[in-house]
């Protein structure tokens, strides 16, 4: 019945300046019920950098995400469940390594989660393993071959969100690259009801339409286990399968766009279109915001930008005020009403009610090249300007005012213009008509608090500094992680080292001794990178301590020129040393290419100095603060980040950390 309500309002309008009327109303019911648009963090470590904004900018960046009325005012949170693994950008810690390990308070999510909630109480929250640790595999590369291991770890930490936090998680979302695990689900529900968390919701399988829905619609237990269907990159549309399960349908991942003017008009078109062309009541971004390194995968795919905490620059960029216009207007609760669908010179427009009289429209006309997503491909459409006429009936037939905000995206003369309050619309006879043109977006609201929010601008944007030191001598540190460090494979956390209370009482330590069950391919090492990626010339040092007798290594590396997903296929200038008493110089993270190799005398257990000087086309390596290696022939890559590491997934530590570059 949806879609022959939605059809009957299509093609309506008879020509670009005379237009019958859409009328919008209540009079024969609502649509399906609002679930918000939101956010998310991870998938992986896309707001790594955040964290280590100073004050006032990191708060100034949260409002503009979180703060009801005054930026995007985001109806939801989602956050990576950490699993130790590369899930696109980086890895983010998992709340238990091992299997007799538990710890609450590693990463930035419960900390995002906390301040998202502060700004916004009635906020959703929703937490999606991406990876998990290897421990939970029992060996295997999958992790649903022991559900009740894979249930049990994942309400754990729901349950330490409620117990240190303070934090009530809504929904928890269920994903793999491969299928959905059926067994698995309903294990999944009977944990969390045993566990006294009949509240919390499932969403399945968080990630295509089928072949869960047919499942759902077979299997009446599964059915009563899933509470959402969530699509990732659904492309507007739905399947039929999905709304003959009556479930709730999300577009549980979407955009993952360049947050520029175009990456602003797909942000608009599927705001809407999720909901006109495929019923869907939620709509979330990958990501949040773009709070890692640019040269990473998928750079500026956020809704705003913060990747420069050392010069505290960040951007609000288009869709933060292209949300602003859905999400300061209304709140999950509402309704969609029926009476949606396409303006009849293209451009789609919806219409969501409290049902205690209060009405907002949003009107979008995005052109097609102007519009375009990262995924799926989006099929040739046409829109032009039109006049286009609404007719309120039901329960806001006696509406006599409407607010008015207007973005326009001005592609032509470039200067766009975003989330402008207008003058408010008066309404005769409940009827209005509006001028619409190409690529611009409208809300007509009967609430009142709407507001464009702002700060001083933010400071200039800057590189990172030249030169840079972290001793790691921080005695209750905030987050688990070193500042700027971006973990690329592996994890490497603040350690407090008791064996040795002098000069490395404090360092830096990779703490997997296994890899983790992930999509992406994890490198075989585990790196961190940090820096500039444009670095050319540099001197990196670092003091390494290996755990692993004789099969210990680690490495410090400059001109590291890939991360992410790519990370395997990382090259640079790598400088290792290894507990077998030699030493090796390499083009790649691989160790395949290499250009010096001897020995070293290095053992595990005790400390040493290592000290890598690139220089055009040259390498160095001192160890100890003595010469070991020289004029190794550096052909590519020109330039890349610093980095550190181990051979393996081993135990090791790092301290007094510095760079140097030109």
């Amino acid at each position: 019945m949806e879609l022959l309500r939605v059809a009957v309002f299509l093609g309506l309008c008879l020509g670009a300046c005379s237009c019958q009327a859409v009328v919008l109303s209540d009079s024969a019911g609502l649509g399906r019920g609002f679930d918000g648009i939101g956010g998310l963090s991870g998938g992986g470590a896309t707001s790594r950098l955040l964290v280590n904004y100073a004050e006032p900018y990191r708060s100034q960046i949260l409002d503009f995400l979180f703060k009801p009325n005054f930026g995007a005012s985001l109806h939801i949170l989602k956050v990576e469940i950490g699993g130790d693994a590369q899930t696109t950008d980086g890895t983010e810690p998992s709340h238990m390594h091992y299997e007799n390990d538990e710890n609450y308070f590693r990463g930035y999510e419960w900390w995002l989660m906390r301040e998202a909630k502060r700004r916004n109480p009635n906020i959703t929250l929703i937490g999606l393993p991406w990876a998990f640790p290897g421990w939970v595999g029992h060996g295997k590369s999958w992790p649903y071959d022991f559900p009740d291991i894979t249930a049990s770890y994942v309400v754990k930490w729901i349950l330490g969100a409620k117990q240190y936090h303070d934090l009530d998680i809504h929904y928890v979302g269920i994903w793999n690259e491969r299928n959905f695990d059926v067994k698995y689900i309903k294990l999944l529900r009977y944990t969390l009801d045993k566990s006294g968390l009949e509240g919390v919701r499932i969403i399945a399988s968080d990630n295509l339409w089928q072949p869960i829905t047919l499942s759902l619609l077979q299997d009446p237990e599964l059915g009563g286990a899933v509470d959402v269907i969530g699509a990732h990159y659904p492309g507007t549309t739905t399947v039929k399968e999905a709304l003959q399960t009556q479930k709730k349908l999300w577009s549980s991942e979407d955009y993952s766009s360049v947050n520029d003017e175009v990456g602003g008009g797909c942000w608009a078109r599927i705001l809407n279109q999720n909901y006109v062309n495929g019923f869907m009541t939620a709509t979330i971004s990958w990501n949040l915001v773009s709070s890692y390194y640019e040269d990473l995968p998928f750079a500026r795919d956020g809704l705003m930008t913060a990747e420069e905490p050392w010069s505290g620059h960040y951007e609000v960029a288009p869709p933060i005020w292209i949300t602003a216009h859905t999400t300061q207007f209304t709140q999950p609760g509402w309704s969609y009403l029926q009476t949606v669908g396409h303006l009849a010179q293209g451009g789609t427009y919806v219409a969501l009610t409290d049902g205690k009289g209060s009405l907002t429209v949003v009107i979008e006309t995005m052109t097609h090249d102007h519009s375009v997503c990262i995924r799926p491909p989006l099929p040739p459409f046409n829109v032009t300007s039109q006049n286009a006429t609404f007719q309120l009936k039901g329960s806001f037939a006696s509406i006599k005012e409407l607010q008015v905000w207007r973005s326009q995206f001005n592609f032509k003369t470039k200067k766009p213009s975003f989330f402008q309050k207008l003058t408010p619309l008066t309404l005769v006879d409940g009827l209005f008509t509006l001028s619409v043109a190409e690529d611009e977006v409208y809300t007509l609201t009967t609430v009142t608090s709407g507001q464009k929010g702002s700060y001083p601008g933010s400071p200039p944007s800057a590189r990172f500094p030249k030169q840079y030191k972290d001793n790691f001598d921080v005695r209750n540190p905030p987050f688990s992680e070193a500042p700027n460090f971006a973990d690329q494979t592996g994890v490497f956390e603040y350690y407090l080292n008791l064996t040795d209370p002098g000069a490395h009482s404090f360092t830096l330590r990779q703490v997997l001794t296994e890899r983790p069950i992930t999509w992406v391919a994890d490198a075989d090492q585990t790196i961190s990178v940090i820096g500039d990626h444009q670095w050319q010339n540099v001197t990196v040092s670092c003091d390494v301590f290996m755990e692993s007798v004789k099969t210990g290594g680690v490495f410090i590396a400059a001109r590291v020129d890939k991360g992410g997903q790519c990370v395997r296929s990382a090259q640079g200038v790598f400088f290792w040393v290894f507990a077998d008493g030699t030493y090796k110089v390499t083009n790649d993270l691989a160790g395949q290419t290499v250009l010096a190799e001897g020995q070293s005398g290095t053992r595990a257990y005790g400390w040493h100095t290592l000290t890598l000087t690139v220089e055009g086309q040259h390498a160095s390596g001192l160890l100890n603060g003595y010469p070991l290696w020289k004029n190794a022939v550096v052909l590519a890559p020109p330039n890349g980040w610093a980095a550190l590491g181990t051979h393996s997934f081993e135990l090791a530590q790092f301290d007094n950390f510095a760079v140097l570059a030109e």
